[in-house]
């Protein structure tokens, strides 16, 4: 059952709060056109927006579907108390001054926990939120203006910012939405549970988030698996980093998967989309709504500019997009149509020969388009409607429907500029079945976001994260045994002193690497000496180190590359493996790739390629290939530490590979303690 049903679609409203913020909502249903009964409730005044306000919560004629709540913090909890006695569906809290506020004023965690207490079951949105817009039915819980209409289908948003949503409702786009959802402090009702309410309605397509921080883990999670369920792709914001992740800086691993790369790895395992920017965002809605996810990022490009195609094609270089090759059969109906003066290729400056040429251009147009191609575009930057005309360019759309229906693939019409797609063009192609795409780089971002929803299914769930802080930093020696006791292969070690150092070394098998203890950069600190061949080369190597403690160990031989395998635990989206290149590389090449753990052995090898130090474990010009497995194997014999230890951090650097084993040559362990 969705709980939020009522309040998002309600056919009864009341504003509680006479001034001007109460006053503009009761305007904005008016404005709209809302269908349903609205009440006003005020103690004295005898009209506000045209309406005679009730004098009491309790003289109102039945209990409201919806109210909108504009009174100071203190007074909403007792409003909020007597909607929820009376069995109202649910309230919008405007207020601020809860537990947003200032760390000074310790009153509104307390006012916060109260108004819980008062809402009881009935819904509430927020508190410090402007509200929701209902643009399917009519409804506008909404004290200012906004940039929406009445709209049949279309997309949702959720944002944690209401001038954020205010923003995106003012786009010029084209691109329908219907529902913007501000969700304030998520005191009671987070963005997941709103996330799943909206996208039950069935004219709404694809689902768009701003978010500051994840309300609840295991809550998006459900959200995204809803999402999947029912076909609905989610795309997001995500902005702000977990100032934990940040000061967890003992290991190269809390540096590399700071929050951002938390994020980025859960989105993902989630089948979630993210983009850079609310542009990205807008465009990548709208190309979900028009068309939904995509198969590739393999597109045929068209234009009559050269400027134009290259453009395109620099625009696309180092990115996922590609620009499949022409077949024989193509150059043959493209030649046919555009001459011997035009250079066939894709990107296509199909100049401007068959300009104004409507058959000539769909026939262009459709012969670029094959099963190799996801989505085809023309790039068409429209005049501006205030002073010019576009007769020409008319006939361009019209081309390119012609050409999508006789290709059954889907053409997207260009604006290499933002503003040079006219919102009425935009909005006409759409009821026509076209994408109009505003905004070169944003559309390029938009397709490579639409192409991963195509190829993710979110079928996984994260681990929970504990609620835990940075306990006691082991000693390599201790994590070494404690990694080992789980499966990971260590080098042959002894623990020494400077005193006996000499009568150890005499014992030893060579060569051998000497490490001081107790420090955590060893490299760094000249800690570490290699390839030692004789006691006399140890006792030597230790005079130089700042420390009296040492541990000896044998020297790993045969490495064909060095990995980072690592842990961090950050707060907001569990804990985050890293896998990098590692020993001295790790910060010069920043090569990394960050997932959400639990991984599988399929997971970690998907990873693993896209290191850009993957060729030297597959054998790099004829080098033996490192064994895979072996690190396969270390990677989940880590995940197993972890998830049965529960560190804070945790970090092997370098884990030597070989052709016929994975070593874990230094360790870092940090464990957990409570986090009262």
């Amino acid at each position: 059952m969705d709980r939020l049903g009522r309040l998002f679609r309600p056919k009864s409203i009341v504003v509680i709060g006479g001034g001007a913020w109460g006053e503009a909502v009761l305007r904005q249903c008016q404005k709209i056109g809302f269908a349903g009964d609205l009440w006003m409730v005020h103690p004295t005044k005898e009209d506000i927006a045209g309406l005679i306000p009730y004098r009491s919560i309790a003289d109102l004629p039945h209990a409201p579907d919806a109210a909108y709540v504009a009174v100071n913090r203190l007074a909403t909890i007792d409003v909020i108390r007597d909607l929820a006695a009376m069995g109202a569906g649910g309230a919008v809290c405007f207020a601020s001054g809860f537990k947003e506020a200032s760390a000074e004023d310790a009153d509104g965690t307390n006012f916060q926990t109260a108004l819980l207490e008062a809402a009881g079951d009935m819904p509430i949105i927020g508190p410090n939120c402007y509200g929701f817009l209902n643009y399917r039915d009519g409804v506008t819980l909404w004290p200012d203006q906004h940039g929406g209409k009445r709209v049949e289908s279309g997309v949702a948003l959720i944002t944690q910012s209401s001038n954020v949503a205010i923003n995106l409702t003012m786009q010029k786009r084209g691109l329908p939405i219907a529902y913007v959802v501000t969700v304030g402090n998520q005191a009671q009702t987070g963005l997941s549970e709103v996330g799943k309410s909206l996208l039950s309605d069935p004219k709404v397509t694809a689902l768009g988030l701003y978010i500051e921080g994840i309300d609840d883990l295991a809550g998006f999670t459900e959200l995204a698996h809803y999402a999947q369920s029912i076909g609905k792709p989610i795309v997001a914001l995500k902005i702000g980093r977990s100032e934990q992740a940040q000061k967890a800086a003992v290991s190269h691993t809390a540096s590399l998967a700071g929050s951002d790369a938390g994020a980025d790895a859960l989105l993902a395992r989630l089948g979630v989309g993210r983009v850079r920017s609310l542009s990205a965002l807008l465009e990548s809605l709208k190309l979900l709504h028009v068309l939904g996810p995509l198969p590739s990022t393999a597109i045929a490009s068209m234009s009559c500019s050269g400027g134009e195609a290259s453009l395109m094609a620099d625009t696309a270089h180092g990115t996922e997009i590609s620009f499949p090759s022409l077949t024989d059969t193509q150059r043959q109906q493209l030649r046919a149509t555009l001459g011997l003066l035009v250079a066939l290729s894709n990107p296509l400056d199909y100049h401007t020969f068959i300009w104004g040429n409507e058959d000539a251009m769909a026939a262009t147009f459709t012969a670029m388009m094959t099963p190799a191609v996801a989505l085809g575009i023309v790039i068409l930057d429209f005049p501006r409607p205030d002073r010019c005309t576009h007769p020409d360019w008319d006939l361009v759309c019209n081309a390119v429907a012609r050409a999508q229906e006789a290709s059954c693939q889907p053409v997207a019409i260009l604006g290499s500029l933002v503003e040079n797609i006219p919102e009425e063009v935009a909005e006409r192609l759409i009821t026509q079945g076209i994408l109009p795409f505003c905004g070169l780089d944003e559309a390029l971002e938009a397709i490579t976001v639409a192409a991963s929803l195509g190829r993710i299914a979110p079928d996984w769930t994260p681990a929970p994260p504990p609620v835990i802080r940075a306990g006691q930093t082991l000693t390599e020696a201790e994590a070494k045994a404690a990694l080992s006791a789980h499966g990971i292969r260590t080098p042959t070690a002894i623990r020494t002193t400077r005193a006996i150092l000499s009568e150890v070394a005499a014992q030893l098998t060579y060569p051998v690497v000497l490490k001081g203890e107790g420090i955590t950069h060893k490299t760094e600190a000249g800690a570490v000496a290699l390839n030692l061949a004789t006691p006399e080369a140890v006792k030597n190597a230790a005079v130089a180190m700042p420390t009296d403690s040492f541990l000896l160990e044998e020297m790993i031989t045969g490495t064909v590359a060095e990995l980072l395998i690592g842990v961090v635990l950050d707060p907001a989206h569990g804990y985050v493996l890293t896998l990098a290149a590692g020993g001295t590389l790790t910060e010069i090449l920043n090569d990394s790739v960050s997932l959400i753990l639990p991984v599988s052995d399929d997971d970690i090898g998907r990873a693993l390629a896209h290191l850009r130090i993957a060729p030297l474990l597959r054998g790099y010009r004829g080098a033996s290939p490192a064994n895979l497995q072996s690190i396969i194997d270390s990677v989940l014999a880590l995940q197993d530490y972890v998830l049965t230890h529960h560190p804070y951090e945790v970090e092997i650097n370098p884990l030597m590979c070989g052709s016929d084993h994975a070593t874990a040559a230094d360790a870092l362990i940090t464990t957990g303690e409570p986090d009262d």
